[in-house]
């Protein structure tokens, strides 16, 4: 018995030893593989090392909620809406491009161009949007851009004239690349750019167009792939995409009440969910808010030597030349803060098209607004006539107030 047991022990010692050899390498891996993963060390991240999700106001690009926004990660076919606003700002949309050999038979997505026929700018964005032409996106590229090289360039510029700090594009489709990425905050900056362009605006929200080209040949009939559209309430865009190696991601925007609110996701299973939850948290808690009214006066300034309409002024009204507006809680739990600074008094004559000084709006500690503000009317001097009244003390002023 003592043999057998000394046998047992050893197997057992073996079997211990194999499995703590086993754990340590495997903790090993995790460790190394989670340090890299969302550190940004590394130039992009394996779909595999997680997801991330934002949602944020379009115009203010204030954000409402997220999760690992800033994390490095591919997107996949998402990578259109920068190709398709750098071609909206740089191509006429009418201009004709003839397909280039380099543009037909690209891997995925496809609108199966051919060599040599003809087809607009614009009809090319809508296979670009809609059905994700990776073969559109490459025609575009190259109408664009003279090379995909030189378009990737024009991306790349874009993103850095953004602010963006976490994204680098290698192609204008998507297809997976190590050096190719974004982060959700970053894909919603561009995609809230994006739509504030009537034309972008207009194709991603579009359900179905028919494209003709030159020929019956050419004729297509696309339908849009962005189940928002028919899903979601005031759904108007935006992109789908998918590789094996970025997971489902998804820019979701809609506009509800005046507030047009774009979310992303990358790498996320539940895409169409995670996009909806998270817009029906911003529309449920967030509106916009006029926090600026360019009709009522946020100052007044003092006047010296002044005169409206032939009668004497002391002060003027001063205001902002346009209306401006900032999604805050519904609640009315959130307020901006106001100041304005303008001189004491000016001296007449005085041009309405002179600004006087700025206002600025902060909310939380943050800038976001400053603006420039000026009088409503031109402002005359007084003359000699005018000044011996004065002397004489006959009495001909006012103060201007706007009616």
């Amino acid at each position: 018995m003592a043999g057998h047991s000394t046998i047992y022990h050893k197997k057992y010692l073996k079997v211990t030893i194999s499995l703590i050899i086993i754990i340590a390498l495997c903790a090993g891996f995790s460790g190394s593989f989670l340090a890299g993963g969302l550190s940004g060390k590394t130039p992009a991240a394996n779909a595999a090392r997680g997801s991330s999700s934002i949602v944020m106001e379009a115009t203010s690009l204030r954000v409402f909620a997220g999760e690992n926004i800033h994390a490095r990660l591919p997107m996949a076919s998402t990578t259109k809406a920068m190709t398709a606003l750098v071609i909206i700002e740089k191509c006429n949309l009418s201009s004709v491009v003839t397909i280039p050999k380099a543009a037909v038979g690209i891997e995925g997505s496809s609108i199966y161009l051919r060599q040599g026929e003809k087809l607009t700018v614009k009809e090319l964005l809508y296979g670009l949007m809609l059905r994700s032409g990776n073969d559109a996106a490459v025609a575009l590229a190259i109408h664009a851009g003279g090379s995909v090289e030189g378009f990737v360039k024009m991306m790349n510029d874009k993103a850095r004239q953004l602010g963006l700090k976490n994204t680098n594009f290698t192609n204008p489709h998507g297809l997976h690349d190590p050096n190719h990425y974004t982060s959700a905050y970053d894909l919603a900056v561009i995609s809230s750019v994006a739509i504030r362009n009537p034309v972008f605006k207009e194709i991603c929200s579009t359900k179905r167009v028919r494209i003709s080209g030159d020929s019956e040949e050419s004729i297509r009939d696309l339908y849009n792939k962005n189940k928002i559209l028919s899903m979601y309430s005031g759904g108007n865009g935006i992109k789908t995409g998918f590789t094996k190696d970025a997971g489902r991601c998804l820019i979701a925007s809609s506009l509800r009440e005046n507030m047009q609110v774009v979310a992303v996701v990358l790498n996320r299973g539940d895409m169409w969910e995670e996009c909806m939850r998270l817009m029906d948290y911003a529309h449920a808690n967030y509106c916009m808010q006029k926090v600026a009214d360019s009709t009522s006066p946020v100052g007044e300034v003092k006047v010296n030597n002044g005169k409206l309409n032939g009668k004497y002024i002391y002060s003027a009204p001063v205001y902002v030349e346009r209306d401006m507006y900032y999604p805050l809680k519904k609640d009315g739990s959130e307020k901006v803060s106001i100041s304005v600074s303008i001189p004491r008094s000016i001296d007449a004559p005085h041009d309405k098209s002179v600004s006087l000084g700025k206002m600025e709006v902060t909310f939380d500690n943050r800038l976001i607004f400053c603006e420039k503000v000026y009088t409503m009317v031109n402002i005359e001097k007084k003359n000699l006539r005018d000044k011996l009244r004065d002397f004489f003390g006959i009495k001909h002023r006012i103060s201007y107030r706007a009616a």
